[in-house]
């Protein structure tokens, strides 16, 4: 898929926002400034959540709970961990009973990514574009592409 623009990205977490469910992960991957943050915004956007969310890089998650949203969202930035003990401490697993996961730098997670994730690969363009690739479990087969 391609995204042309931040706005387009926006869109596209919009969308998503239309067919997530308690206990989804969405691992979101791609370099810094590949649009990661911006589409998690257009999804909580969507969400109901009135504020502009900030990126979640420096507490590394970031909750939103209702009524500031429809469903809970865990928002994870994993970024600056270096180490597997830290995501451990972050004690990721107790959102998905209730939650949304979505999470920026998912690798950091090595094998742990739970097989039910979408994950979503962002790949910046030498024209500025985006291009978006989606690895597709059986969970999401029938909610992507979301319309």
């Amino acid at each position: 898929m391609i995204v042309v623009d931040d706005a387009a990205m926006r869109v596209l977490g919009a969308r998503l926002a239309t067919v997530v469910r308690s206990g989804d992960v969405i691992a979101l991957k791609g370099g810094l400034g590949a649009g990661k943050t911006t589409l998690a915004r257009g999804l909580l956007s969507a969400l109901g959540l009135e504020e502009d969310a900030p990126s979640p890089s420096f507490a590394l998650v970031q909750p939103y709970d209702v009524p500031l949203v429809r469903l809970p969202v865990a928002h994870v930035d994993l970024y600056r961990l270096e180490d597997d003990a830290d995501v451990q401490e972050l004690g990721l697993d107790d959102y998905l009973t209730d939650s949304l996961l979505m999470i920026e730098w998912p690798e950091r997670l090595g094998a742990r990514l739970w097989d039910h994730s979408l994950v979503l690969s962002i790949e910046v363009t030498p024209d500025g574009t985006r291009r978006l690739t989606a690895l597709v479990p059986d969970a999401w087969r029938d909610r992507w592409p979301p319309q």
